[in-house]
This record gives C-alpha cells, sequence and structure tokens, in this order.
C-alpha cells in the first residue's frame, strides 16, 4: 500500500511529461498556419487528445490528495487505512485550474501515523467550526430574562428597594426618621421542566447574613415537589405574601409570633409541598432549624410546620366564591435555655413600641394559625388568627434571684389580623401580586394597560391585635423560695392606608396608624394611644 502514492506521483510525472511534448509545437506556433502536412482533422484530434490528457491529470492529482487526506486520518485514528477507489468516498472531483489555465499540483506527502502530532492533524485537517446560536434574552412583560437557545435554561435577576419615612407622636415614641427599610436584589430562574431555583440578598440588613432567600425546588409533578434551601417558613397567611405586594407598610401584629420573626420568617429547612386538584388543596409539611438566617440548630429536634389551604369553589368559574380560600397552620419546636433562646419579641412592626418583654425560655414551643381570604375582583378582605405556646421547663435558675431547676409557669401569647382593600380605579385585586395598573402615569407600558393615566388607587383599613401573658406564680419551699410576678397585656392598632400605584413597578403607600397600649410593661408608662404615620415609595423589577 505504501508504493501506491509513488506510483500514482510517477505517472502523474509521465503524463506531464507527454502532455507537454505534445503540446509544444502548438505552443511555440501560436496563431501561426497548420503545416502542410497535417490536415485539419489532425489538428482536432491532437487538440482532444491533450485535453483528455489535462483531465488524466486533474483526476490523479484529486486521487493522490484524497489518499494522503485518508492517511492523515487512518493515522489519528491509531492506523493508516487507503479507501479503495471505487469507494462512494472515493470519487475525484476535479480541482481548479489558475489563472493560466494550468493545473495547480500541491505537495501530497503521507507521513506514518507515529510521526504525526495532533496539531498537524488539526492543521491538515481543520474541523468545520459549529456555529453558536446566541442566547436570548429581553423583556418578557414584568421582569428582564436571559434564556438559552434551547429554552432549558432561564435566568431572571430581580429586586425591589423600600424606602420610608415615619412620624410618631406618643411619649416614649421613637423619633421621626428616614430609613431605608429593604434593599433587595438577586436571580430567579429554573433550569429544564423540574428545576426551579432563586437567590435574593439584602443590601440594607443591619444584622446576620445578607442572604434571604437560597433555594431549590424539584417540580416532580404539580402534586408533589421538593423545596430544599433558606426561605420563609410556610406559617401563617402573610409569609406567602411577598413584602412588595403587601396591602401596607408593615404587616399586621400576628406576625410577631410567626415562626424565625427575628430573620424576616426564614430559615434552612426543607419542605414537601403541592397543589393537589388543579390548586383545589394546596399542603406544606417541611422542617427546619427555626434559628434563623444560616444557623445551626441548638438542639437535636428540628422545627416541625404542616400547612393546608383550601379553595372550595376555584372551578367554579361563574361563582362568586371562586377566590375564597382558607386553612390553617400548626408547627412544633423547641428552645434550649443554655442557648440563649428567648421567648417572642413584641416590639410592634412599626416600631412605635414593645408591648411584652422577652424572658429565657427552655422546653416546647407551639403554634396554631387559621386563615382565610375573599377576592371578588376590586375588593379583597383577608382574616388570621395565631396562637402561641412557649415552655419554660427546669429553668427556675434563669429566674432574677434563681430558683433552682423548678419550672415555671409558660408563656402564652395570641393575636389577630383583619384587613379590607379596594381599588377604586377598577383594576382587578390579585391574592399575591401587584394589580394590573390600566391607566400608568409614566413608565413601561404596563402588562394588560390601556394608556396614559393617574395610576391605580386603592383604599384599605386594617385592625389587628395582640396579648400576651406570664402567669405568676410563689415557691413556698425551704430551699428556694420565691415569687414570679405576673405580666398581663395587650395592645392593638388601626390602620387607615392608601396605596397608589404609578405603575406596574412604582408604589406610593400612606398609612396612618393608631396604636393603643393597654397595659404599659415599662415602670412609670402610662395607656396611651401612639399616633404613627408611615410613608413608603417602593420601586421593584
Amino acid at each position: 500500500m505504501r508504493s501506491l502514492p509513488t506510483y500514482l506521483l510517477v505517472l502523474v510525472f509521465f503524463a506531464t511529461s507527454g502532455l507537454l511534448a505534445q503540446s509544444q509545437e502548438p505552443a511555440d506556433k501560436t496563431g501561426a498556419p497548420a503545416p502542410a502536412g497535417a490536415t485539419k482533422a489532425e489538428v482536432n484530434q491532437l487538440r482532444s487528445e491533450v485535453a483528455a490528457q489535462r483531465q488524466t491529470i486533474e483526476e490523479l492529482k484529486a486521487l493522490v490528495e484524497k489518499l494522503v487526506q485518508d492517511k492523515i486520518t487512518a493515522a489519528a485514528n491509531g492506523a493508516a487505512q487507503v479507501m479503495p477507489v471505487n469507494a462512494p468516498s472515493a470519487l475525484v472531483q476535479p480541482a481548479n485550474n489558475n489563472e493560466f489555465g494550468m493545473p495547480h499540483l500541491t505537495d501530497a506527502v503521507l507521513r506514518q501515523p507515529e510521526l504525526i502530532d495532533a496539531a498537524m492533524i488539526n492543521q491538515a485537517a481543520p474541523a468545520t467550526p459549529k456555529k453558536d446560536v446566541p442566547l436570548t434574552a429581553g423583556w418578557n412583560g414584568e421582569h428582564f430574562f436571559i434564556r438559552s437557545p434551547d429554552g432549558q435554561f432561564t435566568l431572571s435577576p430581580y429586586g425591589y428597594v423600600n424606602n420610608d419615612y415615619r412620624a410618631y407622636k406618643g411619649d416614649g415614641a421613637p423619633s421621626d426618621t428616614f430609613v431605608l427599610r429593604n434593599a433587595r436584589f438577586g436571580f430567579q430562574g429554573s433550569y429544564g421542566s423540574h428545576f426551579d431555583f432563586a437567590l435574593l440578598t439584602d443590601a440594607a440588613a443591619t444584622g446576620g447574613s445578607v442572604v434571604r432567600d437560597v433555594y431549590i425546588n424539584v417540580r416532580i409533578k404539580p402534586q408533589l415537589q421538593f423545596q430544599a434551601g433558606q426561605f420563609k417558613a410556610p406559617f401563617g397567611q402573610e409569609t406567602g405574601i411577598g413584602d412588595t405586594n403587601l396591602d401596607f407598610v408593615e404587616r399586621g401584629f400576628q406576625a410577631m409570633l410567626y415562626p424565625s420573626a427575628a430573620s424576616t420568617y426564614r430559615s434552612p429547612g426543607a419542605v414537601l409541598h403541592g397543589d393537589i386538584d388543579g390548586g383545589v388543596i394546596q399542603y406544606f409539611v417541611g422542617a427546619f432549624n427555626g434559628r434563623g438566617y444560616a444557623s445551626v440548630n441548638t438542639t437535636n429536634e428540628p422545627e416541625f410546620i404542616g400547612r393546608l389551604r383550601f379553595y372550595p369553589f376555584r372551578k367554579s368559574k361563574n361563582s362568586p366564591f371562586r377566590e375564597f380560600a382558607f386553612g390553617g397552620s400548626v408547627d412544633h419546636a423547641r428552645s434550649r435555655a443554655l442557648s440563649g433562646d428567648l421567648s417572642f419579641n413584641g416590639t410592634l412592626p412599626d416600631g412605635a413600641y414593645t408591648f411584652f418583654p422577652q424572658f429565657p425560655l427552655n422546653g416546647s414551643i407551639e403554634r396554631y394559625n387559621g386563615e382565610f381570604t375573599y377576592i371578588l375582583k376590586s375588593f379583597a378582605v383577608r382574616g388570621e388568627y395565631d396562637q402561641l405556646a412557649m415552655f419554660r421547663t427546669n429553668i427556675g435558675s434563669y429566674e432574677q434571684g434563681g430558683l433552682g431547676y423548678l419550672s415555671l409557669p409558660g408563656i402564652r401569647a395570641k393575636a389577630w389580623d383583619l384587613s379590607a382593600t379596594y381599588l377604586l380605579t377598577g383594576e382587578k385585586r390579585p391574592e399575591n401580586g401587584t394589580p394590573r395598573v390600566k391607566h400608568p402615569l409614566f413608565g413601561p407600558d404596563t402588562p394588560g394597560g390601556q394608556s396614559r393615566g393617574l395610576g391605580a388607587w386603592e383604599v384599605a383599613v386594617r385592625y389587628t391585635g395582640a396579648q400576651a401573658n406570664e402567669p405568676g406564680t410563689s415557691f413556698l419551699n425551704y430551699y428556694t423560695p420565691g415569687f414570679v410576678p405576673t405580666y398581663d397585656y395587650h395592645t392593638d392598632e388601626v390602620t387607615f392606608g392608601l396605596n397608589w400605584y404609578l405603575n406596574y413597578w412604582v408604589k406610593y403607600v400612606v398609612d396612618l396608624d393608631v396604636d393603643r397600649l393597654k397595659n404599659p410593661n415599662t415602670i412609670g408608662s402610662l395607656p396611651q394611644d401612639y399616633v404613627v404615620v408611615l410613608q413608603r415609595l417602593q420601586f421593584r423589577f
């Protein structure tokens, strides 16, 4: 097989010599008449033979180049192979002629496989580069997005900024102030048809981790999904409502009793959840650390949470109760006094005052919740009731004066919230979202918008309250006599609100809170009312 290229090169050499010998005389006598001894037929025949020889040379050259290429390819695979001439891949094509009309011959050197390196192979037979398909990026009417060419991967940045101004009136109330309440930014997206993910940070965080949400959700089917990472514990109605979709500047008093309230209701954990029968039933079953941002557990027992929510008329398209929902949640956790665990924080969400002190805990923690939502076009009403029981087992040594290992009465609290909203400009109120502003004041066209106008206007009213007590007791024993005082305080709040949606992404909120302190927990304080005006300018994307 090695002599075949040599034989073909010799054949090309002799064919070329014969061609030049036969064509010498016409080349030297271009334009001169044919000799007398040669007829016109003989001249035409000679020209035909020359053309045939040129065609043969071109075919032989193409064949040699094909064999060299096959040799190089075989070398790359570890052995030299030559394809048969009659194989379909060995069919030759005439080479291109140069500007003088003569065949153009190139080097045809076949190296042995062991002498050919990868660089030579790549130079000898460059692979045709695959044309990259660009990513898809743009604006989907609500968010920016980036999507892979096959649509399997999507990424969307999102975030929001809440800039507040707070004014107080009342004895001992905080000073009036501007405050950057939230400055959150993150990404959310999906991979394939079964995976969702999110990452959210808060640049305005004043304590703990700046990471708020970081999780992945696996959608095995709508009825069965699994989510793991750090996110809001699914307890209570308002934890399921994002900050940008709240009806008021701050959440109701019941939020003080939620799990991980000190860390914006977020904790590391995992949860099984899903929508049954097209969303008629929603369920959540999960386990969490219950210690806040990226914290480790202080006991061997995780915090267990279960939640059910029902939409009994969801499939009744014409029913006025189609968007009526109700449900409840349960929670069980354990505290540890040696780790510094304390009872819930009694500071009001608007920061006007603290209505209940904190106590060391040791033992079980139990929470219960009931909730409902009813939406009819522009009108919405929501209600919620929560109870909390925190036990103090063998914790007497943490009481002032020390009571040994005696168990103290547990701390019990309850809170409620009832609110209603109405969109004056006729937009539909979503359960957890921003109304589709029909006539935005400025900015991009709102999804579903019609023309420019004064935006959407909404009025809101809310009544919320909380009560907590720690029963007092006397220990008249010989070794550790002592007395535990009684704490039984309650407070409530009435809020009147006005929400102005300048467009789908910008909102201005004004709330007038009247906070009523019934039983002060500070010596010398008197029951009184506090007036708080909250203003918020929100931008989201």
